[in-house]
C-alpha cells in the first residue's frame, strides 16, 4: 500500500484528531488533553510506518503548514478581544525575552559541552546560530543562518540538524502542554476574565453546539482565504518596494483584529469550531515531525546534535520556568511564551487554545512574530560569539 498517498495521509490525520477528541472526553486520558494526544498518536503512526514522517515534499503536510495553519490563526483571532493583550502582552513579552536569553545561553553551554566546532567538522558555530535562530523565531531563521554559512551544502549535517530540530520541537510541544499542570503547585494558573471567556469559549462542547450553516462557513472560508492571500501579497509587495518585507503573519493578525471589530463578522458562527479543527490538523503534523529513523540514519552525529539541542532547551526551560516559579507567574503564560520561542507563533497559539486560554492567543501570535523578526539577528550574534 502506498502510504504517501495524500488521501490516505489525510484520512489518518482525520482519524487521529477524532480519536484524540474521543479519548480526551471518555477516558482517564482526558487529563492529557486532545492537543497532546493527537501529537502522540500521529508520532507513533509516523514512526511505525502507517504514514510517512514529515517532509516538505509531501503535499498534505506542506499544505497544512503553509495554508491550514495561517487559516487557523485568522479564524481563531476573529474572536479575540484586544483587552487580552493589555493584560497578558506585557508579561509574555518579558518572558519571551527571558526565554530567548535562555536559548542563547543554552546554545553556548551546549556547544562547549559537546566539543565545539571540532564535533561538527568546523561548522559548530553555524549550527549554534541556526538553533538560536529557530528557537527564538522559527524555520525561516534556521534556514537563513544555514544558507549564510553554506551549511545546506553539507547534506548529512544539515539533514541531521533539521531532524533533531523537528523531534525536539515535537517533544517540547508535549512538554509545554503538560508543564502548567505539573507545576501548578509552584506556579498558579489563572483563569481568563469573563469577557474573554464569553468571546472565546474554553469549552469545546459549547463550541460544537453552535448552529453553523453553509452561509456562515462559506463566508468564513472566503474571509480567511482572502486574508491569507492578501497578507502574503502585501508582504511581498513591501519587500519589493522598500527592500524588506513585513512578516505576513503580522499583516494577517492585523486584518483579523480589524475584522473582529465588525459586528457583522462577530455574528458569524463557526469560527471557533473550524479554527480549532485547523489547529488540531496542524498539531497532528507536528507529531509527524518526530522522525526517529532519520536520527538513527546519521549515526554518531545524531548523538552530538541531540546533546546540543537537549542542553539548549533544558537551559531555556530551566531559566524560564524557574524564574516563573520564583515570582509565581501564571504557568500558562510562561508555557505559551516558551512555546513561542521554541515552536513559533502557530504552535504558541495552538498551545494557548489547548490550555483553554483564549486571552493568550493574540499575545502568543504577536511574540511569535517578534521571534521571527529578531531570530536571525540573534542567530548571527551567537554564531559570531562561537566563531
Amino acid at each position: 500500500m502506498d502510504t504517501t498517498n495524500p488521501l490516505w495521509i489525510l484520512a489518518v490525520l482525520g482519524l487521529a484528531v477524532a480519536l484524540s477528541e474521543w479519548l480526551a472526553r471518555h477516558t482517564p486520558l482526558r487529563h492529557l488533553g486532545s492537543a497532546l494526544l493527537v501529537i502522540v498518536i500521529v508520532a507513533v503512526a509516523a514512526n511505525v510506518g502507517v504514514i510517512p514522517a514529515y517532509s516538505g515534499e509531501i503535499p498534505v503536510y506542506a499544505g497544512i503548514f503553509d495554508v491550514v495553519a495561517p487559516l487557523a490563526i485568522f479564524l481563531l483571532l476573529l474572536r479575540v478581544h484586544l483587552a487580552g493583550l493589555m493584560r497578558a502582552g506585557g508579561p509574555m513579552l518579558l518572558l519571551f525575552g527571558l526565554g530567548s536569553a535562555g536559548t542563547m545561553a543554552g546554545v553556548l553551554l551546549g556547544m562547549r559541552l559537546v566539543g565545539g566546532d571540532g564535533a561538527f567538522d568546523g561548522l559548530g558555530f553555524a549550527l549554534g546560530g541556526m538553533y538560536t535562530g529557530t528557537y527564538t523565531g522559527g524555520s525561516i531563521n534556521f534556514n537563513a543562518v544555514a544558507i549564510a554559512y553554506d551549511v545546506n551544502e553539507h547534506a548529512a549535517l544539515y539533514a541531521g540538524a533539521a531532524a533533531v530540530d523537528n523531534v525536539a520541537t515535537t517533544i517540547w510541544m508535549v512538554a509545554t502542554v503538560a508543564l502548567p499542570r505539573l507545576l501548578s503547585r509552584w506556579m498558579p494558573r489563572r483563569a481568563p476574565a469573563e469577557a474573554d471567556d464569553a468571546t472565546i469559549s474554553n469549552d469545546l462542547h459549547e463550541t460544537e453546539l453552535e448552529r453553523v450553516g453553509p452561509f456562515d462557513l462559506a463566508l468564513l472560508l472566503a474571509l480567511a482565504a482572502g486574508a491569507v492571500w492578501l497578507s502574503d501579497a502585501l508582504s511581498a509587495r513591501a519587500a519589493a518596494l522598500v527592500g524588506f518585507g513585513v512578516p505576513s503573519i503580522l499583516i494577517l493578525t492585523t486584518l483579523a483584529l480589524a475584522l473582529a471589530q465588525v459586528p457583522a463578522v462577530q455574528r458569524l458562527r463557526g469560527a471557533r469550531l473550524t479554527g480549532w479543527l485547523a489547529v488540531m490538523l496542524f498539531l497532528a503534523v507536528i507529531g509527524a515531525l518526530c522522525d526517529l529513523e532519520a536520527l538513527r540514519g546519521i549515526g554518531p552525529l545524531a548523538l552530538r546534535l541531540v546533546a546540543l539541542v537537549g542542553v539548549t532547551i533544558a537551559v531555556h526551560g530551566f531559566l524560564l520556568f524557574g524564574a516563573g516559579a520564583l515570582v509565581r507567574a501564571d504557568a500558562d503564560v510562561v508555557a505559551v511564551a516558551s512555546q513561542a520561542n521554541i515552536g513559533g507563533s502557530t504552535s504558541a497559539l495552538a498551545l494557548a487554545r489547548s490550555l483553554g486560554r483564549g486571552d493568550l492567543m493574540l499575545p502568543a501570535v504577536l511574540v511569535g512574530s517578534l521571534g521571527n523578526a529578531v531570530g536571525t539577528y540573534l542567530g548571527f550574534l551567537v554564531a559570531h560569539l562561537l566563531s
